[in-house]
């Protein structure tokens, strides 16, 4: 019953795997979506999903409102 080898010895091995495999889950939870976070990081900027992070990280403007970029191109004569 008890030992190395015994049926205590195996109920906490198996309590060791349970929890080994729901670390294996987070983790690779945790990679999907690193990867997926690492995907956005490209050249080709995605401006509408940068809209989206800005106003929801940085609370600026309401859902819902209205944007408009004005871009300003004075030529200097």
């Amino acid at each position: 019953m008890s030992g190395e080898r015994g049926f205590l010895s195996y109920l906490e091995k198996k309590d060791i795997l349970v929890d080994l495999k729901t670390k294996e889950t987070n983790l690779l939870n945790k990679i999907k979506e690193l990867d997926f976070k690492n995907s956005l990081l490209s050249d080709n900027l995605d401006l509408d999903y940068v809209e989206i992070l800005i106003r929801e990280r940085f609370l600026f403007g309401k859902k819902d409102e209205k944007i408009y970029i004005i871009q300003n191109h004075d030529t200097k004569n």
